[in-house]
């Protein structure tokens, strides 16, 4: 059996990083973010990144951290609200950004994992989104041509690896890791808890170890809430 189990994330990472890559991060909103291994690239001090994620992190958690230190020129993201740090360097011209609409995203990403190049698709039509890609009628509907993406290295937060890679999410922790971790060329995962080969069911299995090259035990799980909204008590 190949050895994937690395000790830390900075050595899962070992090799694996350079300047001007293309990273694609798991998670949907602050949940089921990859909090280790993002404390790992801040480490590394790798730049110019591409990062390819639903969100932007907030400004001292998740990709908050390495867009406060610089790493990340451009963001690829359908969700980027909470983040006033984004929101200051892209309005002063320091960080450019690809919206795409969170279902597209989440396409493009399954698409290049899985070797489709590009779709069409109806959303984003007659936006600002279409602007310079081609346009195609179907069926007298015109849709947009989206193209598939394939990330230099992915980052994926699991809530139960093997060793062999097979893994899986809890409940909204699904949201984008599974497409992350088959877009990338190199996927690096890291889970909250790491069990016995065949303590799996494989059934439940939700991304085959196929796709993982690399998993660390995650030392950080804070699982913040992102927007915390209390309903009053009635008098």
């Amino acid at each position: 059996m190949v050895q994937k189990i690395y000790p830390n994330g900075a050595a899962a990472l070992d090799g694996l990083l350079r300047d001007d890559m293309v990273i694609a991060a798991g998670g949907f909103g602050l949940c089921g973010i990859p909090e280790t291994l993002i404390d790992a690239l801040v480490g590394s001090g790798v730049s110019g990144i591409t990062a390819v994620s639903n969100n932007a992190g907030i400004d001292d958690f998740g990709l908050g951290k390495l867009l406060r230190t610089r790493q990340i020129r451009k963001m690829i993201s359908s969700y980027v609200g909470e983040n006033k740090e984004f929101e200051r360097q892209y309005l002063a011209g320091e960080l450019e950004i690809e919206f795409s609409p969170q279902g597209t995203l989440a396409e493009r990403m399954r698409a290049g994992g899985a070797g489709i190049p590009g779709f069409y698709t109806r959303t984003g039509f007659g936006t600002q989104i279409a602007e310079g890609k081609e346009i195609k009628v179907f069926d007298g509907q015109s849709y947009v041509l989206e193209r598939g993406i394939v990330a230099d290295l992915a980052i994926v937060k699991a809530w139960k690896a093997d060793p062999y890679g097979n893994l899986v999410y809890r409940k909204s922790a699904r949201n984008f890791n599974p497409m992350a971790a088959t877009c990338g060329r190199v996927t690096v995962v890291e889970a909250e808890e790491i069990v016995d080969a065949g303590e799996l069911e494989p059934d439940q299995i939700h991304t085959p170890g196929v796709f993982v090259q690399r998993i660390i035990l995650a030392t950080s799980n804070e699982k913040r809430i992102e927007q915390r909204t209390i309903r009053r008590e009635a008098a």
